[in-house]
């Protein structure tokens, strides 16, 4: 059973930052496909960043230059870095992982967690 909990969601002022954190262990955090989604009122689920293998990085136009995914392998831990929030950045984010590649994108992973909310307020 794969397991992600997600933490350091909160609510910020536009401008501020937050570093979301996703636990899991150590067979997942060396899956193939490793990201983050959000979802928010009324809007559809938009992937937002994707970490394929060790180093390759994607990300959404809305948040290029301003979010970064990491991973750290000895802390079985994925990061979400949000930096310059925007109240548009508000929405509950999720980590997800998916087994093989090629990685699909980031809300069609077969596995995600509970989710953790991130507020930005004007």
């Amino acid at each position: 059973q794969v397991q992600l909990v997600e933490s350091g969601g909160g609510s910020v002022q536009t401008g501020g930052s937050l570093k979301l954190s996703c636990e899991t262990s150590e067979s997942t955090i060396t899956r193939n496909c490793m990201g983050w989604f959000r979802q928010a009122p009324r809007k559809e689920r938009e992937s937002v960043a994707a970490l394929i293998g060790d180093a390759i990085t994607t990300y959404a136009d809305s948040v290029k230059g301003r979010f970064t995914i990491s991973k750290d392998n000895a802390k079985n831990t994925l990061y979400l870095q949000m930096n310059s929030l925007k109240p548009e950045d508000t929405a509950i984010y999720y980590c997800a992982a998916h087994g093989v590649r090629p990685c699909p994108g980031v809300v069609k992973y077969n596995y995600r967690g509970q989710g953790t909310q991130v507020t930005v307020s004007s």
